[in-house]
């Protein structure tokens, strides 16, 4: 065999072997690649930040807490007691009385009066005051004063010209008599025509009237 058909059958050889050579390194290099480890999987990509990212450190999430509550009882509230309203020591008492019938008495048994002067409406008010106030003292209370015999529902009280509260009895503001000496009786009824015994519904009592008294029309 020449020399030269030798040369030629060593450079094919060679040539041969460089291109399987060439395709074992490609094909290494292309599986290489698109290959992923089996160990990591894209939920584990995902906890270590940013998907692919696998040069750096894993960055661990703590567990969301729950809030968390105040234990401790809320502190008592102390409250002050609750304040009950003034009971008056003042009374009424309406009952039935020998030859006068239905009248109406302080806690005391005074008699009590209206005096046809006041004004009943639109507004109650008392026009009887100064030396008037002396000799017929008004029933004065800062409250509503105990009731007895009488409805609850006509007795109030109005405040007079000197800022005091005086009770009042089916709109007529109601008064003792400085000449009465004694519990129980009626010295005041049918004085000047304008005085009467007081009945426990507001009405003047004209069941027993001194000769010669006029009864008003209204």
């Amino acid at each position: 065999m020449s020399v030269i058909r030798r040369n030629r059958i060593a450079i094919g050889l060679a040539a041969g072997l460089a291109v399987v050579l060439g395709l074992g390194v490609w094909s290494a290099t292309s599986n290489g690649a698109n290959s992923k480890p089996v160990a990591q999987t894209e939920t584990d990509l995902g906890v270590l930040g940013d998907y692919g990212d696998t040069g750096q450190a894993p960055v661990l999430q703590e567990p969301a807490q729950a809030p968390t509550t105040d234990t401790q009882p809320p502190q008592a509230q102390t409250q002050a007691p609750a304040t009950q309203a003034p009971v008056s020591s003042i009374k009424i008492v309406g009952k039935d009385v020998a030859k006068m019938g239905r009248v109406v008495q302080d806690g005391d048994g005074r008699t009590l009066y209206r005096f046809e002067k006041d004004t009943p409406k639109p507004d109650t008010k008392s026009n009887c005051n100064d030396a008037c106030a002396t000799t017929w003292p008004p029933l004065l209370s800062e409250t509503v004063p105990q009731i007895e015999g009488v409805d609850p529902a006509i007795v109030k009280l109005i405040t007079r010209a000197d800022g005091k509260k005086q009770v009042a009895i089916g709109n007529w503001p109601v008064y003792t008599y400085s000449k009465d000496e004694k519990p129980g009786q009626w010295k005041g009824q049918g004085v000047g025509n304008t005085w009467f015994v007081i009945q426990p519904d507001g009405k003047r009592n004209i069941e027993c009237l001194p000769a010669g008294t006029v009864v008003p029309q209204t």
